[in-house]
């Protein structure tokens, strides 16, 4: 199976349908449905689904008691499963159909010649412009379990069938009818319990001045309590006008999320397709606890559902391109207003959590160290807004900058900078003394004059600035606020104890560095911190990233960072998927792949075009494995130890008392392993 081919990595494309319809036409509606499923089929979508009662039109209103359009509904259903043998795809369209000497508004779900199930509408409205109760039969009532259709016998039947694919266990879907989702406990909710991942409304739902508002908060707030895709496709043009008017609303949500929806008000067949994330329903159903709890709850009303398994060809043998695009910063929103509104919320997070230690500790003061670098610099504007929030003169933040044996002058003109422009008490500290006077004390060859940076050289001025920082909150009465943040501590790149990976209290440890430019990018556009404060901010985001504690030699660079331990901005997006939905790195890197093959794809529109970069699958597997062996393996035992910190983002924490609970002597064999499914190129 190719690589790139979405089915491989348990995405399942789906399709939602609005044919145009002729009230009481059945061949003509029967035709539109032909022809949307197979533009469906083309497109390699696994399920298709249409509107209500679209095969006879829903406004027919007493007409369904002709048994003239009965007989043409059925025969135009007819006319759609023998059109279905030829095409790998199932499909879910909306019929009246008489069972039992009663009528009910069904949704009948075929493939391949076949009727795998029949649905019918439980819930019918029976107020203002419905009335549905006239002509149809609640679904529920009915003693029928199976029924006998064009030749079919032992056909399920019921509110209570799920659908299961035998290709691909993970898509389990269920049909509800329009009605059914307005109800306080939708029949969706039951089959989700039961296993169903996709939930399909067949709807007719004609237009009223904000309804489709209201539709949309629906299929959202349904998909995200059930954990589950929810497509919805409702009736378009050609229902009568008589009294009511339609728009043609079709949408897919994932899990509170919209994927795709149809332009409202076509006069035409419409079709939008949307590639579904069968494993981030998985597994935040494995996650969220409360969703077992409630199948345990519920194990009485779950009684009565069943499974129907079906067998439809997926596209295995070729390349299925995924159609959906993921952004490049997952931590941070892709619209500029939730951006900045997101921003906003995160500082208050961090600053909101640091005045409740302060006030604890009975703390007017706080210690940092300001190297000139990001996450220092993003702290900082932390602490001083906690002071103003505390009423407090930001000289209460005693900033000590301490230049090392290879501080650059750039970082160390930015901090200085930095913390006047933002009125903290300033000073500067050299540890050169200090760490040579420990270099001497442990024989190290550095103190003899040979040029030996090795991990002890560089731990001993990182450990060395941290004591520093301990013994002055001890003398000030102040605690200590540390800079590392959540990308730093994922990868273990931080000094044990007595080093940057220890303070008071942290407020940049749930934040990742990407998302900390953004914040730092924001302020730069708000001005709020004054034009000499933005003035160095811009300096800071364009400086180097790198620890800054090898000296470079003549005519080379300094240390980089990103040089190690791989590029921020991709092990950002790694960490996302691997913390927050435990993603297979065969699907990580597919989803970075599919994130940064292109230059200009996902790209935010203020990264100037020079500094958009772009990732082979080869550089993607390079860096993953990297990222792999320091998350899994490495550095576990610095992250049982962390500070604490205020949680910021659903992307997760690192503390072991909130997200994240590991063994600090695991081994990374068993994602290292699944590296080898990921091509070089």
């Amino acid at each position: 199976m190719p690589f790139d081919n979405l089915y491989r990595h348990n995405f399942a494309r789906a399709a939602v349908c609005i044919p145009e319809v002729r009230v009481g036409d059945p061949a003509f509606n029967a035709r539109q449905t032909v022809a949307l499923m197979r533009r469906a089929a083309e497109r390699d979508a696994l399920l298709a689904v249409f509107p209500e009662l679209g095969l006879s039109a829903y406004s027919c209103e007493d007409l369904f008691h002709q048994q003239a359009l009965l007989d043409g509904a059925l025969a135009a259903l007819g006319d759609v499963l023998a059109a279905s043998r030829e095409l790998p795809i199932v499909a879910a369209v909306g019929a009246p159909l008489q069972v039992g000497g009663l009528l009910y508004n069904c949704a009948v779900v075929l493939a391949r010649g076949r009727i795998l199930g029949v649905v019918p509408k439980t819930y019918l409205p029976n107020y203002r412009e419905f009335y549905e109760l006239r002509q149809f039969t609640p679904g529920d009532t009915s003693p029928e379990r199976a029924v006998t259709l064009l030749g079919q016998r032992d056909i399920p039947f019921g509110a209570g069938l799920v659908f299961r694919c035998e290709e691909q266990p993970l898509f389990v879907f269920h049909c509800e009818i329009c009605e059914d989702l307005w109800t306080p406990v939708p029949p969706s909710s039951f089959a989700a319990l039961s296993g169903a991942t996709v939930l399909a409304n067949l709807s007719a739902s004609n237009v009223t001045i904000g309804k489709d508002d209201y539709r949309r908060q629906l299929a959202s707030n349904q998909s995200a309590r059930c954990l589950a895709a929810y497509l919805y496709s409702a009736a378009g043009f050609g229902e009568s006008t008589t009294d009511l008017a339609w728009d043609g609303h079709g949408f897919v949500y994932e899990n509170g999320n919209l994927l795709a929806q149809t332009e409202r008000f076509a006069y035409h067949a419409q079709m939008v397709t949307a590639d579904i994330d069968l494993d981030r329903l998985v597994q935040d159903r494995m996650r969220q606890t409360t969703f077992g709890q409630s199948v345990a709850h519920c194990r009485d009303a779950l009684a009565g559902y069943r499974t129907v398994r079906f067998s439809s060809p997926l596209p295995l043998d070729r390349k299925v391109p995924l159609e959906r695009a993921y952004e490049r910063f997952p931590y941070v929103p892709a619209d500029p207003a939730t951006r900045e509104a997101r921003c906003r919320e995160i500082y208050e997070i961090q600053v909101h959590g640091l005045v409740k230690r302060l006030r604890s500790m009975r703390a007017e003061r706080v210690v940092i160290g300001v190297s000139g670098g990001l996450d220092s610099t993003q702290a900082l504007i932390v602490c001083a807004r906690a002071m103003d929030v505390m009423g407090l003169p930001r000289a209460n933040v005693l900033a000590y900058t301490m230049p090392g044996f290879a501080t650059s002058e750039r970082t160390l003109d930015q901090a200085r900078r930095l913390m006047g422009a933002l009125g903290c008490t300033a000073a500067e500290i050299d540890i050169r003394p200090s760490c040579m006077q420990m270099l001497k004390d442990i024989g190290h060859p550095y103190a003899r004059g040979e040029q030996v940076f090795d991990l002890a050289f560089e731990n001993v001025q990182a450990g060395e600035r941290t004591s520093h920082l301990f013994r002055l909150a001890g003398m000030q009465n102040a605690p200590v606020v540390g800079t590392s943040d959540l990308s730093e501590v994922a990868l273990g790149w931080c000094t044990y104890g007595v080093g940057d990976h220890m303070a008071h209290y942290h407020v940049n440890a749930s934040v990742p560095k990407t998302l900390i430019q953004f914040l730092v990018r924001n302020e730069i556009r708000t001005g709020e911190l004054g034009a000499e404060a933005s003035r160095v901010l811009a300096d800071v985001l364009d400086t180097a990233i790198s620890p800054e504690l090898v000296p470079a030699g003549p005519g080379e660079p300094g240390q980089t960072t990103e040089h190690v331990i791989g590029p921020y901005e991709l092990q950002d997006f790694n960490l996302y998927y691997v913390l927050r939905f435990g993603y297979s790195p065969p699907k990580v890197a597919y989803l970075a792949w599919t994130a940064w093959r292109d230059r200009a794809r996902g790209a935010w529109p203020d990264i100037p075009e020079g500094k958009r970069n772009q990732y082979s699958l080869g550089e993607i597997r390079k860096w993953l494995r990297v990222f792999l062996e320091r998350f899994f393996q490495a550095s576990q035992y610095k992250r049982s130890a962390l500070p604490n910190a205020p949680k910021v983002g659903s992307g997760g924490s690192l503390s072991p008392r909130s997200d994240w609970r590991a063994p600090s002597d695991g081994e990374a064999a068993a994602w290292l392993a699944a590296l080898d499914e990921i091509p070089e190129r």
